[in-house]
This record gives structure tokens, C-alpha cells and sequence, in this order.
């Protein structure tokens, strides 16, 4: 099962910061100051100052690490339910749409109640906002949830640690 968290964590993780960087260029921001704020979470807001290098290698190590906790806690239950193995499709899916929910309505919220996703949208056209739930689904849902379940299903038998 280590290897397939591995794997998956590899896999579902490189997609999701891939699609961070490049939304988040889309908005102006770059590559550096996306995995400063992501180092920010856990280390505070001095991760989005000097040296810039080494708050974003941090980060990066941050956002692996979340996507392996994620990609293990989907290992353990699939392991259990077997439904999970032989729906991957749909249970990737619905895991994606959880993890967004746990990600931008509580933890989120938590760290920085700023960036409450009814504040931040407040006052935008719904065009906006579509466009911007719509790219945080799509990445948990289908860069993340979906990766993790197929790799979890590729090995239905495989019960060993």
C-alpha cells in the first residue's frame, strides 16, 4: 500500500500544482509566491518573505505532504470498502468534492478567514465566480480525487502494507 500512496501522491500532487501554477498565472501570480503561500499555511506568513527559494522548496514539500496524507486516508478506507475499488470513477469524483469542501470551507477558513469563499466572491459576477469554484472542483476533482482512485483500484487484491 506505501507504493501506491507514493505513486499516488506523486501522480495526483504534480497535476494539482501544475494547475495551481497555472491558474494562479493566470491571475498574475508566479510559481514562487503560489508555494510561498502554501508554506504559509503551516509556517506562517514569514514564508512569503526571504529567501523566497526556500520558502517555495518548502511549500513544494508541504503540498506533497498533504497529498500524500490525502492520498492515504483514501488507501485506508478503499482498502475497507470495496465499492470504493469498483467505482473508482464516481468515487473519485465524489473524494475530490470532499477534499474541496474540507479544503475552502474549513480548513481554509481557519488559516486565513480572509479568503472565506462567500467574502472573496462577494460583489463578482457570476461568470467569476463559476470560473473560479469551477477551477478549484476541477483540479480536486479530477487532477486529484480521480488519480487517487484509480490508483487505489489498479490493485483490489493487494492487502499488504
Amino acid at each position: 500500500m506505501r507504493d501506491r500512496i507514493i505513486q499516488a501522491a506523486l501522480i495526483a500532487g504534480t497535476l494539482d500544482i501544475l494547475s495551481a501554477f497555472l491558474f494562479a498565472g493566470m491571475a498574475g501570480m508566479g510559481p514562487v509566491a503560489v508555494l510561498q503561500f502554501v508554506a504559509s499555511g503551516p509556517f506562517g506568513d514569514g514564508a512569503k518573505g526571504d529567501p523566497a527559494w526556500f520558502w517555495a522548496t518548502i511549500g513544494l514539500a508541504v503540498h506533497f505532504t498533504i497529498m500524500a496524507c490525502m492520498a492515504a486516508a483514501y488507501m485506508a478506507v478503499a482498502r475497507q470498502v470495496p465499492a470504493l475499488r469498483q467505482h473508482s470513477i464516481a468515487a473519485g469524483l465524489f473524494y475530490g468534492l470532499l477534499l474541496w469542501l474540507v479544503m475552502y470551507w474549513i480548513i481554509q477558513p481557519l488559516r486565513w478567514p480572509e479568503l472565506w469563499l462567500p467574502d472573496i466572491y462577494a460583489g463578482r459576477t457570476f461568470g467569476r465566480i463559476a470560473w473560479g469554484v469551477g477551477n478549484q472542483i476541477f483540479s480536486h476533482c479530477i487532477l486529484v480525487g480521480l488519480p487517487i482512485a484509480w490508483i487505489a483500484a489498479r490493485h483490489p487484491g493487494q492487502t499488504r502494507a
